[in-house]
């Protein structure tokens, strides 16, 4: 998802703790800042709505419980974040799921990476996720129909053709990387 450049919607500053106490609509907290999120096209709005289409339809399916959201805000170890997509399994859900902000990063989250998006800044973003909490993070890149997986042990690439599927959260669930995209 693309991050705006003009740096605060806010009049005036806004700390992570007034953040996560209220997150505005459509905003990340980076770097103290409050940033604007737009982009939204409708190829990522897609994918988006197939991953949590098929992320919620195996977690009902295989009795896994838990939630599966988008957008939904998290706090990592430094940043404010609103993954496109995440699951939250259901011991987390019991733990957390009355909170506005969940205090740490999702197990399972989803990046949908925009054209105008800088790769750094999306690596950055999964590794920030995977140091607050996270345990899988997939970078889905519809353009070159890459899925980058991120995990604390691993970094998987899957393209056109080939199946892709969770390593360590939302087992068993799997899918080829054209029927994900389509």
């Amino acid at each position: 998802m693309l991050i705006s450049t003009t740096p605060s919607i806010h009049p005036q500053p806004i700390s992570l703790d007034d953040w996560m106490e209220n997150p505005p609509i459509g905003t990340e907290w980076i770097n103290g800042e409050l940033i604007e999120t737009n982009g939204m096209t409708l190829k990522h709005s897609e994918i988006q709505g197939n991953l949590y289409f098929y992320w919620r339809t195996h977690k009902d399916s295989s009795e896994l419980g838990g939630k599966v959201y988008t957008e939904a805000p998290c706090r990592t170890n430094k940043q404010g974040r609103c993954p496109d997509v995440a699951y939250l399994p259901p011991e987390l859900v019991t733990q957390y799921g009355d909170a506005k902000v969940l205090p740490r990063s999702f197990p399972l989250s989803a990046e949908i990476v925009s054209p105008t998006d800088l790769a750094e800044d999306v690596i950055i973003k999964a590794q920030e996720y995977l140091q607050s909490g996270g345990e899988e993070v997939w970078l889905v890149f519809p353009e070159s129909r890459w899925i980058i997986i991120a995990t604390h042990n691993q970094r998987l690439v899957f393209t056109s053709g080939e199946m892709v599927s969770t390593q360590t959260v939302l087992s068993g669930f799997c899918i080829t990387v054209d029927e994900l995209l389509a």
